[in-house]
Formats: C-alpha cells, sequence, structure tokens
C-alpha cells in the first residue's frame, strides 16, 4: 500500500468515527485489496482497502446487501468512500473454518456449509446486482490462465500440435460440462479460507461468508466441489463422496436440479467441474507469483495438480490428458521446485 493510499485511508477513518485511530494491516487476499482492522470504542472494525481503477467496491456492496437479504451472515457495509475504495465493515473475527477442521468435524462443519450454500445458490439475480453469466468464454478465459501462466510462463513447456490437441479436446469437454448443468447463484470462490466461524450475539457459532463480490450465475456443482476438494486441505475420498450426494439431494430438494437427473450424471458434473477449477487455481496461483509477488501461492499447487490428475483418470475422455498430467506436468513442475 503507497503512503498516499494510506493517508487516504486514514484521512477517511478520522472524518467518519471524528477522532484520530490507528489501523493496522491483518491480510490481504489473492487480489489486490488489503484488509485492516480499527478498534474504536471498544468495538473491532475491518476497513477494507480495494484501489478503484483495479478493484471497484460497489460489487461488493450491492452483494453485500443482497446476501443479507437471503440470510447469509456477510460484512456488514457501515460506511464507504466508492470513489476512493474504501470501506468499514463490521467485523466477522479471525477464525477461518480452516483453522477448525478435523477428521471428527468435518463432515458436520461442511453439511452446514452446504447447507448455507443452498442461499446462496438460490440468490440467481436481480436488477440492482446484475450479475455476470459463467459462459463458455468466461470458462475459456480461466483455462488460459493455466496455458499462459503455469505451462508457459513457469514451465516454459513446449507444446507440440499433438499434446495442444490433447488439451484443446480435454479442455472442450471441461467447457461443455459446465454449460450442460442447472445454472444457480454462484460465489466463486467458495471454501474454508473464506468461511468464518462467528458467534451470534447469545455466543452461538455460525458460518459466515467473506469474498463473494466475484459471485456469477453458473454451473450447479461450482461452489460445492470449491468446498469439498479445496484447493487447500484434502479430504478422503469416500467423505466427499458422501458430501457430494448429500449437496446433491439438497438442489433436487430446492428444485434447482431436476428429478429426472440421476447422481451418477451429478457425480460427473462435479467431477470435472472440480478438474476445470483447479486448472484454473494452478495457473492462477502462478499468475499470483509472477504478476503480482505473492510467492506463497506457489506452495499450493502441488495439490491441484494431484486433484486434476487423480479425478481425470476416472474419465476414459480424459485418458490422454491425465496420463500428460502424470508423466509430463507435475515432473516438471517439482523438478522447477
Amino acid at each position: 500500500m503507497s503512503d498516499l493510499r494510506f493517508f487516504q485511508l486514514n484521512t477517511w477513518l478520522n472524518q467518519v468515527f471524528g477522532t484520530q485511530l490507528q489501523p493496522f494491516l491483518i491480510s490481504g487476499d489473492a487480489s489486490f485489496r488489503r484488509y485492516f482492522r480499527v478498534i474504536h470504542d471498544g468495538k473491532s472494525y475491518i476497513v477494507m482497502d480495494s484501489p478503484p481503477e483495479l478493484i471497484p467496491v460497489t460489487p461488493f456492496i450491492k452483494l453485500a446487501k443482497a446476501y443479507a437479504e437471503c440470510g447469509v451472515i456477510v460484512p456488514q457495509v457501515i460506511e464507504s468512500n466508492v470513489e476512493n475504495g474504501f470501506l468499514l465493515l463490521s467485523d466477522l473475527g479471525d477464525v477461518q473454518l480452516l483453522s477448525r477442521l478435523n477428521d471428527g468435524n468435518v463432515a458436520a462443519y461442511y453439511s452446514l456449509a452446504l447447507a448455507l450454500l443452498d442461499k446462496i445458490a438460490a440468490f440467481k439475480d436481480n436488477a440492482e446486482v446484475g450479475l455476470a453469466l459463467y459462459d463458455s468464454g468466461f470458462v475459456r478465459r480461466e483455462l488460459d490462465i493455466f496455458t499462459d501462466w503455469l505451462i508457459n510462463h513457469h514451465l516454459n513447456l513446449v507444446i507440440d500440435t499433438n499434446t495442444r490437441k490433447m488439451l484443446e479436446q480435454a479442455f472442450g469437454l471441461l467447457v461443455v460440462n459446465a454449460q450442460e448443468q442447472p445454472k444457480v447463484g454462484m460465489h466463486r470462490d467458495y471454501h474454508s479460507r473464506n468461511l468464518m466461524l462467528t458467534a451470534d450475539e447469545s455466543g452461538v457459532e455460525q458460518l459466515s461468508v467473506l469474498d463473494f463480490q466475484d459471485a456469477v450465475v453458473g454451473p450447479v456443482t461450482y461452489d460445492a466441489v470449491s468446498l469439498l476438494r479445496d484447493c487447500y486441505i484434502r479430504w478422503p475420498d469416500a467423505l466427499v463422496e458422501g458430501l457430494m450426494g448429500e449437496h446433491y439431494d439438497n438442489q433436487q430438494k430446492s428444485g434447482l436440479v431436476d428429478s429426472s437427473i440421476t447422481l451418477e450424471t451429478y457425480r460427473r458434473w462435479f467431477d470435472l467441474m472440480g478438474i476445470q477449477r483447479h486448472i484454473k487455481a494452478a495457473g492462477i496461483f502462478a499468475r499470483l507469483n509472477y504478476r503480482d509477488g505473492k510467492p506463497a501461492y506457489m506452495a499450493d499447487i502441488p495439490m491441484t495438480l494431484a486433484y486434476i490428475r487423480d479425478i481425470s483418470v476416472r474419465y476414459p475422455q480424459l485418458d490422454d490428458f491425465s496420463a500428460w498430467v502424470a508423466t509430463t506436468l507435475i515432473p516438471a513442475f517439482e523438478g522447477k521446485r
């Protein structure tokens, strides 16, 4: 954060509270945003700094309101300075769901997260928010991040004509899979680091949601596989399978998935959607390192590549792709570490 930007933020906070405060940095995320905490009269607040020329705050403001109206616990926007990209938010605490998960409680916590996801899925848009559609072009652009930043920029892999055709065939299958699913409200980054455990006024712990400003309308399985095949932690296949089935049941009961859709079809949607998400994530982690100066995310790439290898091998249409990931991509990445 530049000295000028910090000065502007401080000046605005002093105007809001009528006194001099000392914001202290608590975190950044995988973007250009920064978050600070301030204390006033014994109460804690979060301040978002989001450079307006890079990430305007208006989508966050609109979605925070829409999600709250749907019963999703999100940070409340208390004050805003849209022109400069500053928001004063309620403080949902420091307890990420990831920090609490263990073998004994993960099923219960994830059931709560899947139930919460039903509310997000039901919000498909309104005239004020204007969610983008996660269409074929959107999916292609995400897959291109993988090609541009991991294959080309980081690994400098030579892609011959046959490999290029193989990748195009695999990516085409993933694009079709995304488009043939029912469309629902989609958080787009629903995982254990963006879910917080927050106590209500009576001290009861509840799940709350962060980082929702990039929400779109998209495939019904996207957020569920983002949660259950988390880029930052991996759970046994049997557990994931059971929770995926729970999500399938939830979506049928809510009417978001037609009763004619079998569990087998849903599993295929889920698996292929997860492959696409992990391909995108691997590319984004590389881009965060090279473009944004955030090298820590490189440590998360091996898990995404392992997911891609292990799930793609289940589908004959992806045999060549799975073999390439296992024998070329992963060894090339490990050789660069």
